[in-house]
């Protein structure tokens, strides 16, 4: 609030003037100011002495003070709320907290500090602890090459290269890059990487692999096994049928890569086609690693996902299937337009094919 440039006293010195038979224009004149700006302070201290006034503003002061505690209050009370959901046990995490509510509320580090009972010193503190990529390094060979080897059995392999270190660091390390050993099930299943995925980056970097399943109009089921290309969103195979095999599976996989050549890694679930010891022995020959998804987690292989949701919706729910053949037939025909007619958003409203022969060219040119 703007302070007047007026005491209470000279205030109400004015007013007793107006009330003793001055004009007030002679009175605004006299002072300075405005006749809206006379009836204003008339309106407020009219009929007061100069101790009342005084009261006045002791009462205005105090109450801009409590207006002023209750909103630090309130905005304390909701930094708590947006945290409280939030686990602040390590360091790391109350460091995040605060740069969040620093972030989302525009205060002070301090100020957050106080709300959150942080030390400052701890959240101001930088690690200088190594990254150990070495370590790292050597540790994800060991596991890659020894597929069920636990992170004691993985100590004792390092060990045996030279490489000494504490367990409970290589513990650590071993939890950071997410090496641990799943449970294996009650039969034998096709190998898939223990490692992250990554988004691709170029054409044949990464095949994904699903299937969909709908009806003929007699009421018989068939499923159609899709394939495509994560980078160039290319529909490689769709291929109907009643009954499909592993081992049909990975014919049509090696007439697919005489074509386009063999790509580096094949995502797909956990169905009994892309485990069956078909696939296992195809993919021990080939040397190309098979990723298999975490059950129940479709989102893993959201290209493919993301592609059967378009091919539902613009085929499947579109047509009416009287016969195996006539399936064949109109699904052939969306895959060729998926590929060389339908723009694809995420390709710069590119098609598939277009998108595919100009990352060529542009590889060709660098």
């Amino acid at each position: 609030m703007k302070k007047s440039r007026f005491s209470e006293e000279q205030i109400i010195g004015m007013i007793k003037e107006q009330e003793g038979g001055v004009p007030t224009a002679e009175v605004c004149r006299k002072h300075g100011i405005s006749t809206a700006s006379f009836y204003k302070y008339k309106s407020k201290f009219g009929g007061m002495d100069v101790s009342d006034a005084r009261k006045l503003k002791a009462l205005e002061d105090e109450n801009g003070k409590l207006k002023k505690l209750l909103a630090e209050q309130m905005l304390d009370n909701a930094m708590l709320k947006d945290v409280k959901l939030k686990k602040m046990v390590t360091p790391a995490a109350k460091r995040k907290a605060v740069v969040h509510l620093c972030d989302q509320h525009g205060v002070s580090q301090r100020r957050a500090c106080d709300v959150l009972d942080v030390d400052r010193s701890s959240v101001r503190y930088r690690s200088i602890r190594p990254d150990d990529a070495d370590l790292r390094k050597a540790m994800k060979d060991v596991a890659a090459e020894r597929r069920r080897f636990g992170y004691r059995r993985i100590h004792i392999m390092l060990e045996r290269q030279g490489i000494y270190m504490n367990q409970k660091k290589l513990r650590r390390l071993y939890r950071e890059e997410g090496l641990q050993v799943r449970k294996r099930g009650g039969r034998k299943r096709a190998l898939g990487t223990r490692r992250p995925m990554i988004v691709p980056e170029t054409i044949n970097e990464r095949w994904s692999l699903d299937f969909v399943s709908d009806a003929f109009t007699d009421g018989r089921r068939f499923r159609v096994r899709a394939m495509v290309d994560d980078f160039s969103r290319e529909c490689l195979a769709l291929v109907p049928d009643t009954s499909l095999s592993g081992a049909r599976l990975t014919r049509e996989l090696d007439a697919i890569i005489q074509v386009r050549g063999m790509p580096k890694t094949i995502v797909s679930d956990n169905g009994t086609e892309m485990t069956s010891s078909a696939v296992l022995k195809w993919c021990q020959k080939t040397k190309i690693d098979w990723h298999y998804i975490a059950p129940g987690k479709p989102t893993q292989n959201a290209f493919i996902e993301s592609f059967n949701g378009s091919f539902r919706d613009e085929c499947l729910n579109e047509t009416l299937f009287s016969s195996l053949a006539d399936a064949r037939s109109e699904i052939k025909k969306w895959k060729e337009d998926y590929n060389r007619n339908r723009p694809h958003s995420s390709l710069a409203n590119l098609t598939p094919n277009e998108f595919a022969d100009k990352m060529t060219l542009q590889k060709q040119a660098a």
